[in-house]
């Protein structure tokens, strides 16, 4: 018998070493991309390791008994959220990948607080009530890729971020101001949500942006009357909706001619001037819902690869014949899937049918009842 028992621990080792990661369901689903689905890393930024999960084939395996008090860890996986904490609990394995510490009461990320965490590939520290962050506290991780600080007491972009980092969401704080120089170093983002900010457009220094490639950037439900100007020009997705933007200027889209997804809606816009749109040659999807245009912005049957066009609930009173289609045929590389116009003052029956024969399907194209 006690022979037996060396052989049903190595047994049992074995299939340890040999099972599958843990995948926390739902874990990363934040909904902050109105079911729109954002690209992986991968594609993003072409970087080797920002896939959704952790290369734990490059990290040597290990078992440590260590756990802090209260939490669950499995194999690299540390998940202490909705235990009230104060403050990042100690006895965390130094091979850790994945740490959450979301729903707490952590005021304070401190110097040594991550120390010996140099493996650590996503910090989770979502819904705490952090206003203070040590210049120091995330020096030890030095393979972060993703950092999610949201929906705390932060009233500036912590400092001496990560140059790992690919991927920052820090919405739903009380952000004023972005500085020049605060993104300085990190050339592997390619990711920022920092909505739910009190940001102004003065509160955005000149050069804020300097150095980032990034992909996706949304600042919504900020304070921004009009497009931050100086943004990177590698974005492929800019999302300012729910602001208070109230026009669209021919030189504010200048320097954006990557976007694919461009999201304007929930504004107070009433004038997209001539030509601004035209220089967005690769965009797919236009989003002009809740806002206040009169007439639908010209320059749409320009845009060869436009699939995708929401200018639901404006004060739309006409809308032609040419307004989305272009004249003649071979023009338009990619049809449209779809087109709303639903809550529009249009006498929809003066709408004539060659107003959509650019259009996929009938079903593509929403109108509706207007109400007042």
């Amino acid at each position: 018998m006690p022979t037996m028992w060396p052989l049903w621990l190595l047994a049992s080792l074995l299939a340890l070493s040999q099972a599958l990661p843990f995948e926390q369901k739902g874990f990363w689903d934040f909904t902050l991309d109105d079911g729109l689905p954002m690209l992986n890393d991968e594609e993003a930024s072409g970087a080797e390791t920002t896939s959704g999960v952790p290369d734990l084939d490059s990290l040597t395996p290990t078992f440590s008994a260590m756990c802090p008090f209260g939490c669950h860890c499995h194999l690299r996986v540390v998940q202490c959220s909705d235990l009230g904490l104060k403050s990042v609990p100690k006895e965390i394995s130094p091979d850790t990948t994945l740490l959450d510490l979301q729903n707490n009461d952590i005021s304070e990320l401190r110097k040594d607080d991550f120390k010996g965490l140099q493996h650590l590939y996503a910090l989770v520290l979502v819904n705490n009530k952090i206003s203070k962050i040590h210049e120091k506290a995330f020096s030890p991780l030095r393979k972060l890729q993703k950092l999610y600080i949201s929906k705390n007491h932060l009233v500036e972009i912590p400092p001496n971020l990560p140059s790992s980092l690919v991927e920052l969401r820090i919405h739903d704080n009380r952000i004023r101001k972005v500085p020049k120089g605060v993104f300085s170093g990190l050339r592997n983002m390619n990711c920022i949500e920092m909505g739910g900010n009190p940001l102004e457009n003065s509160g955005f220094e000149p050069g804020a942006f300097d150095g980032l490639k990034l992909n996706y950037l949304r600042i919504s439900e900020a304070k921004l009357t009009g497009i931050p100007k100086d943004l990177p020009e590698t974005l492929n997705e800019l999302h300012l909706d729910h602001n208070k933007i109230q026009a669209i200027e021919l030189e504010d889209l200048l320097r954006y001619s990557k976007l694919y997804r461009l999201g304007l809606g929930h504004n107070q816009i009433r004038m997209i001037e001539n030509g601004s749109l035209s220089f967005l040659p690769t965009l797919r999807e236009l989003h002009l819902d809740n806002n206040k245009l009169s007439r639908v912005p010209s320059g749409l049957p320009d845009l060869k690869l436009l699939q995708v066009v929401y200018l639901h609930t404006n004060n739309i009173t006409k809308v032609g014949v040419n307004d989305f289609c272009p004249v003649g045929f071979g023009v338009k590389r990619a049809y449209y899937n779809g087109i709303s116009l639903f809550n529009n003052p249009v006498p929809y029956w003066e709408v004539q049918p060659a107003t959509f024969r650019c259009v996929t399907d009938r079903l593509a194209i929403q109108f509706g009842n207007y109400k007042k």
